[in-house]
């Protein structure tokens, strides 16, 4: 008996929705970063793209645990002395809430081409509404 290697002609992805109101964004981000991934399917093979489309709704209400809002900066630098930029996370998640929980999910996934593949399947909203209905997305528990 063989093993099962899947490809990219046997993948079948389907669409699954995440709420994240009232949870921690770290808890959503991982039940997203399994679901793009495709572990939880039985058929999981690690060098293939066989994940889900994922959409994460109400993303301005996920919570930050602990003191994340006042301690947590996200940070970029632009390679010249003096370019680095700081945001607090009080005021990231009031602005721009799903560009955060987007960060959480990308570095959960991997590094490489795969790791883009996936994230591009990523849809997060602010809010309870989506665009997505004709693809009939499931709820995922």
């Amino acid at each position: 008996m063989s093993t099962f290697m899947a490809n990219k002609d046997t993948v079948t992805r389907k669409w699954y929705i995440l709420d994240a109101a009232g949870k921690p964004m770290g808890r959503t981000a991982v039940t997203a970063a399994v679901l793009l991934r495709g572990k939880h399917k039985p058929d999981y093979t690690p060098h293939v793209d066989c994940g889900d489309f994922v959409i994460i709704l109400n993303a301005e209400n996920a919570v930050l645990t602990g003191n994340k809002l006042e301690n947590k900066y996200y940070r970029t630098h632009s390679g010249w002395p003096g370019g680095l930029k700081e945001v607090q996370y009080k005021r990231l998640m009031a602005e721009k809430p799903e560009f955060a929980m987007e960060k959480a999910v990308k570095g959960m996934l991997a590094k490489n081409k795969l790791g883009v593949a996936q994230i591009g399947r990523l849809k997060v909203f602010r809010g309870s509404e989506h665009k997505h209905a004709a693809q009939k997305p499931e709820i995922w528990e």
